[in-house]
């Protein structure tokens, strides 16, 4: 339930200021989001074991893999082995970056094929590929989706509804983006920063990210949010303390 309001205090954001102050970003509440992500994108709270992770899930984006399902087809796997090759020139896909900037913006396997997947789970045994699979993950999406949330003046919960949002939707600009969502969650309730309650405002969120997910048939099993996200807000649990119980796609999961 939300906070009493304090006189000049926002519903249940006193409450949470010492939150969004570390947040998602505390070491602890981000091996909680890592696991989160996980059990929604793998099906396992071991999100280390999915450095190697690859397949073609069949959603449009070419290959999907690693800790965040960097996709061939969406540019971000492109900007990922560009960056490894930086550091380790001559690793197992440098040969494939010509190829994977031919496929970016489409689902095709052109040049990547039949190889790609070997070379994929070569790398992953490279404690380097795995640094970069670390910071790109933290450069294009946590760390904007914790900075976004912080400005809102979100608690740890809201910081990692926008983070599970742009690892999907991405931050780009178009109708299912991370961005339009939030525009279309602040048409309907206003976040703390602006003196709205949280759990409204959390509640537009997550309304406007399942319509998101609705928008595409890979998408449409919204249970990432029913049954994971939106139980820990009808909990009131703002801060994403454990004990957490959730379930995604069937399959239930806990965090002690």
């Amino acid at each position: 339930m939300p906070a009493t309001a304090q006189p000049g205090v926002p519903t249940s954001s006193a409450a949470h200021l010492e939150a969004a102050a570390t947040g998602l970003d505390d070491p602890a509440k981000k091996d909680i989001a890592m696991q989160l992500v996980s059990s929604a994108e793998n099906s396992t709270l071991d999100w280390k074991a999915q450095y190697g992770y690859i397949e073609d899930i069949g959603d449009g984006r070419g290959y999907t893999a690693g800790i965040i399902g960097f996709c061939s087809g969406t540019g971000d796997m492109l900007d990922l082995v560009e960056l490894y090759t930086e550091r380790e020139p001559g690793n197992a896909l440098a040969s494939y970056l010509p190829a994977l900037r031919e496929v970016d913006g489409t689902d095709s396997h052109e040049g990547l094929d039949p190889g790609f997947t070997d070379a994929w789970a070569e790398a992953a045994s490279d404690p380097a590929f795995e640094q970069a699979q670390n910071d790109e993950r933290d450069r294009v999406y946590f760390d904007p989706a914790v900075r976004q949330g912080k400005a809102d003046g979100l608690g740890t919960l809201g910081q990692f509804a926008y983070y599970d949002a742009i690892v999907m939707h991405g931050g780009g600009t178009d109708a299912t983006s991370f961005g339009s969502i939030r525009q279309r969650a602040l048409a309907v309730a206003s976040p703390p920063s602006q003196g709205g309650d949280e759990t409204a405002y959390l509640d537009a969120f997550l309304d406007a990210r399942v319509w998101a997910m609705k928008q595409e048939e890979a998408h449409s099993d919204t249970s990432r949010v029913d049954t994971a996200q939106r139980v820990f807000l009808r909990n009131g649990n703002l801060d994403l303390d454990p004990p957490l119980d959730w379930k995604v796609y069937g399959d239930s999961f806990h965090i002690g």
